[in-house]
């Protein structure tokens, strides 16, 4: 390999020496295909020295002639012949992730090897958003680079790394994201269904999100992850729309009196209500119902615990296809997985009327305003 050695360094010597972009271009063209054709097989002091001389060529190229398009087609060929060889001279790789041209660049950004996680740090600083989405692209990719990514901010760059299952993200990434998905339902859709999505960040994406944008997450959720979205959806809408004095029941609990006195309030209206989600109507009724009042049943029907709600359903004597209406009832959009909800039938079935009806006025009495006196 010594007398190729000689002849390599002498020929980039005289390309370099003539000042010919042409010739210049013709060595490179060589030196690769050289090199292409036994990577494999050399040593680590041979592949430093195609390392230096493919820099040197490359170097004069960008220096003479990178206007000209030969130019610009020769590097482009250069990076799609080295990207994905793991030998590939670092230097050179270095050289050509770094060029303005993403047609020079992409390549290797993509899918070389060679590039450390500083190089591809700095690089998500300084270069283009193109840059930046041909890093996103890589099949493993460590916290500390998607960070550098995300900080820039481009909605494109982040929504392809949420769609790369081999990126990972930090919390603080994440925390970029769902700001970001605010205004970017495809951004929410896609980072809603990760897997490593903390759950108070899936719960601050849920809350902030449409109800078009809840509903596309269920239906692109993978198994294992459904439940817990639902359960996500239900507790930030229980926590949102069902907050205490977000809701003015004035309206409802006069209307609910007007059927009571007509005789028209029943478990069938209580059950329309609940099935139509008429989160206000259904506890003023429910609460007319059990004999007891609004202030008890609102934050029964509030809470993330499904057998508080159950005492008053027991308390008013409704069956149990009521009862699951009103705790559907409770949120905006979903419903509760098939072991809760058997959970609380089972629940439901155990408890005794004469009991819940005392757990009740204890709750009532309790909730009652206190005399000073």
């Amino acid at each position: 390999m010594l007398n190729a050695e000689q002849s390599i360094i002498r020929e980039v010597e005289q390309a370099i020496s003539l000042g010919s972009a042409e010739k210049s271009l013709e060595t490179v063209r060589r030196v690769t295909s050289l090199f292409l054709a036994s990577a494999g097989n050399f040593s680590s002091e041979q592949i430093e020295l195609f390392d230096r001389v493919l820099e040197r060529l490359i170097k004069t190229i960008e220096i003479r002639a990178i206007a000209e398009v030969s130019a610009r087609v020769a590097l482009v060929e250069t990076s799609l012949q080295l990207a994905g060889v793991a030998q590939a001279p670092p230097t050179v790789i270095r050289r050509l992730a770094r060029n303005d041209s993403i047609m020079v660049a992409g390549p290797v950004l993509s899918e070389s090897s060679r590039l450390s996680t500083e190089d591809l740090v700095e690089i998500a600083g300084t270069k283009s958003e193109q840059h930046l989405l041909a890093i996103s692209g890589r099949w493993w990719l460590t916290e500390i680079v998607t960070d550098a990514l995300l900080a820039r901010q481009y909605p494109a760059v982040s929504r392809r790394l949420v769609k790369n299952p081999g990126a990972r993200v930090s919390a603080s990434g994440f925390a970029i994201v769902v700001s970001q998905a605010e205004s970017d339902p495809e951004l929410a859709v896609e980072a809603g269904i990760r897997v490593d999505l903390p759950p108070e960040l899936r719960d601050q994406l849920l809350r902030n999100a449409t109800e078009t944008v809840r509903s596309r997450l269920l239906s692109r959720a993978p198994s294992h992850l459904f439940e817990e979205i639902r359960n996500s959806i239900a507790r930030v809408s229980a926590s949102v729309d069902r907050e205490m004095g977000a809701r003015d029941f004035t309206a409802a609990r006069q209307f609910v009196e007007i059927l009571n006195a007509s005789g028209k309030l029943g478990e069938a209206a209580l059950f329309a209500f609940a099935r139509a989600r008429k989160y206000e109507e259904t506890v003023a009724a429910l609460a007319v119902l059990s004999n007891s009042s609004i202030e008890v049943i609102r934050p029964l029907m509030q809470s993330l615990r499904d057998d508080g709600v159950l005492v008053p359903c027991k308390a008013a004597g409704l069956s149990w296809e009521t009862t699951s209406a009103i705790l559907g009832c409770r949120y905006s959009t979903g419903s509760m997985g098939p072991r809760e909800l058997a959970k609380a039938n089972n629940q439901f079935t155990r408890m005794t009327t004469e009991s819940a009806q005392r757990l009740l006025r204890f709750w009532q009495v309790r909730s009652a305003p206190r005399n000073p006196n």
